[in-house]
């Protein structure tokens, strides 16, 4: 059985992501497939560069959920009640799009499947993935090592089995049921036990300014843009992200890659520095 790549595009931003991140794999030479689950927003056009890539497209449904669950995780109704307080989520993210990625255990045709986000870019082969356990995924950390026990799902090692997928239908939709950061939380709570990942393995773009002693470049297998997205007009952080910026762009462009490990790293803090 074969192994993929899979990631979920859910409007036209991501994309542009996808985009860039398949350009990105293609680098790494992977042998392995790379999958597209779309929902229906996405038109048959907006895909064609994808599949001109040799990407696989697969369009996927929301989830069969009650319209409570559907209610409470609603943009507005989900923001309200555990708002985002430490980075801003762009005006096209839609939290209920999130659990469709839980569509990819239904892949029964492959083995292994290592999941990115569509804002995610990969610096170096990552397919010694494949042979990581169900759940693997890299800790939540772009603040203080203190996040070091919350998994973040914008990349992750499944096995996918309907089996499984049908248990969680039944544990995702409970009465009552509050996923405050939609599949990430739902996940770290039907895997309690996961298996961590390098950080290096899912480097949360906040990291290059709150935590700057971490990043070291050689080691930068995959820079998950989380919060704003490189390619937004008005993104708030850009004078501080501004050469992450600039990389995903020569992905997206498919322009010429410097090696990795020579690109220069964060400022890091001098003694007497403002705090």
């Amino acid at each position: 059985m074969q192994n993929a790549f899979v990631t979920l595009v859910t409007n036209a931003d991501y994309i542009m992501g996808a985009t860039a991140l398949v350009h990105s794999l293609q680098r790494t030479g992977t042998t392995a497939d790379i999958v597209i689950l779309h929902t229906g927003a996405i038109s048959q056009q907006a895909l064609g560069n994808l599949k001109m890539l040799g990407c696989r497209t697969i369009e996927v449904a929301h989830l069969p959920l009650s319209d409570g669950f559907n209610e409470r995780h609603a943009r507005q109704n989900l923001h309200g009640a555990a708002p985002f307080t430490k980075g801003r989520k762009p005006e096209f993210h839609t939290p209920l799009d999130n659990f469709c990625k839980l569509r990819l255990w239904e892949l029964k045709e492959y083995r292994t499947v290592v999941f990115l986000d569509a804002d995610v870019i990969v610096l170096k082969n990552i397919d010694k993935l494949f042979d990581y356990p169900e759940f693997s995924a890299a800790p939540n950390v772009y603040e203080n090592l203190a996040d070091f026990h919350r998994l973040n799902s914008g990349v992750f090692v499944a096995k996918p089995s309907v089996e499984t997928f049908e248990r969680m239908l039944a544990a995702l939709d409970q009465q009552d049921a509050f996923w405050r950061r939609t599949d990430q939380t739902f996940l770290e709570s039907f895997f309690p036990d996961w298996h961590g990942l390098p950080v290096t393995m899912n480097m949360l773009q906040y990291v290059w300014f709150n935590m700057p002693s971490l990043w070291d470049w050689k080691n930068v297998a995959i820079l998950h843009y989380q919060y704003e997205k490189p390619w937004e007009a008005d993104h708030p952080k850009a004078n501080m992200l501004r050469p992450l910026i600039d990389l995903w762009h020569a992905f997206h462009e498919g322009r010429h890659i410097p090696d990795i490990s020579t690109l220069p790293g964060p400022q890091l803090s001098k003694p007497g520095d403002a705090a």
